[in-house]
């Protein structure tokens, strides 16, 4: 069964995303939104990031200027680790089926989060590659973002520059990783950006070089994404993940690999980063500093 018509493999392979509609529904859904206010309700009694993830990072980012009355809560790194709604979405619905029809028919599982912009915010994402940030023998890699709420263009949706895919971009400045392109290059992407609007439910996939970036949410309504990274069987890592799970390389559909692809390209090498996520490495204030 394909769960991808033709026309939005043709788009994928061309335009380096496609948008599947209700991918996930009903009480599945709703479990993760519950979720998700769970944890923005938890975070009021936060002053800092808090939670502990597998490299010692903590879990739950704050942007800076968070207040119990004004929560501020940006991502949550890996739910898969803490949550079955989430561990289900992941690994037991559709969102796999719709990979391994992109990249399959053997997928693994690679990390996921969750991005929130809550109302009154700053969040904003500058225009980056997720390949850069985790480097493969192969790009046959994808970005999966589900949609927990309806989005609108007035909410800092995901936005999106076609054929992008095409050129790895350099994410440093100078010697420095940033985790995002030049002003330039920034410049050129917004310029030609697709936003990515829909329902609660619907999933964006996007391929691993495709450059994505965002705005803040101008909106009195909280945007929140799941997002995770499936990688090809046999892709395999070029150095430690950026955010290691104990999920970490899970096959979800297919069977496992011994064997590696290599696809022949130079590309940067990215460094490690101390932050806990990538918001404060490209430069965004968090809670508590």
């Amino acid at each position: 069964m394909a769960f991808i018509s033709p026309e939005q493999i043709e788009q994928f392979q061309h335009d380096g995303f496609t948008i599947a509609r209700g991918v996930v529904t009903g009480a599945a859904l709703d479990a993760m939104r519950q979720q998700l206010e769970d944890w923005v309700e938890e975070s009021r009694s936060h002053s800092g990031n808090w939670g502990t993830c597998l490299d010692g990072k903590a879990r739950f980012d704050l942007e800076g200027g968070h207040r119990a009355d004004h929560p501020r809560l940006r991502r949550i790194s890996n739910p898969v680790e803490i949550s079955e709604p989430y561990r289900h979405a992941l690994f037991e619905s559709a969102i796999p089926d719709h990979v391994a029809d992109c990249i399959g028919p053997d997928v693994k599982f690679h990390h996921c989060k969750v991005n929130v912009k809550l109302p009154g915010t700053d969040t904003e994402v500058g225009w980056h590659q997720d390949h850069a940030f985790d480097p493969h023998t192969n790009d046959s890699m994808v970005t999966t973002l589900l949609f927990l709420v309806d989005i609108d263009e007035e909410m800092g949706p995901l936005l999106v520059a076609p054929g992008s895919q095409r050129t790895p971009f350099s994410h440093y400045q100078g010697d420095d990783f940033v985790g995002m392109v030049d002003a330039t290059t920034q410049q050129e992407l917004n310029s030609r950006a697709i936003p990515m609007t829909g329902k609660a439910g619907d999933l964006v996939i996007m391929h691993t070089w495709m450059a994505h970036g965002g705005g803040p949410n101008l909106t009195n309504r909280p945007r929140a994404l799941m997002i995770c990274d499936y990688t090809a069987a046999d892709a395999f890592p070029l150095k430690g993940p950026a955010m290691p799970s104990r999920y970490y390389g899970r096959v979800v559909r297919g069977k496992a690999t011994r064997f590696a692809r290599l696809k022949e390209r130079i590309i940067e090498v990215p460094e490690n980063y101390e932050d806990d996520s990538f918001f404060g490495l490209q430069g965004q204030k968090t809670a508590a500093e």
